[in-house]
């Protein structure tokens, strides 16, 4: 575990094959770090997850400074072609949920 600007960086327990850490891992490595159970991990992420889908859904921003943003991002409305038929089809206009990374967050992955 090594630290970078204030935020520990961990390499051990990812899974080395596709470099992933899946939300298990999380919750065991957080519970470990906090000195908390995993329930109550399990709970708080669970919850912090739940407020997250609710603030985007109310078209909030959530906003943790240094680690980033979480934002309702808009695409309009296109005229697209089927690649099969070359006819024209209309694309409706989306909203997506978008993370736009903090300064320290940046700083910890260079």
């Amino acid at each position: 575990m090594s630290n970078i600007n204030g935020i520990n960086t961990i390499n051990d327990k990812v899974n080395k094959a596709n470099n992933k850490m899946n939300k298990a891992t999380l919750i065991s490595q957080t519970a470990n770090k906090s000195g908390l159970s995993k329930e109550v991990v399990s709970n708080v992420l669970e919850a912090f997850m739940s407020t997250v889908i609710q603030a985007l859904h109310e078209k909030q921003e959530v906003q943790l400074m240094g680690f980033g943003s979480f934002v309702v991002a808009s695409r309009s409305a296109i005229t697209a072609r089927n690649p099969k038929t070359g006819e024209p089809i209309q694309v409706p206009a989306t909203s997506f949920p978008k993370f736009k990374p903090g300064k320290l967050l940046k700083e910890a992955v260079k």
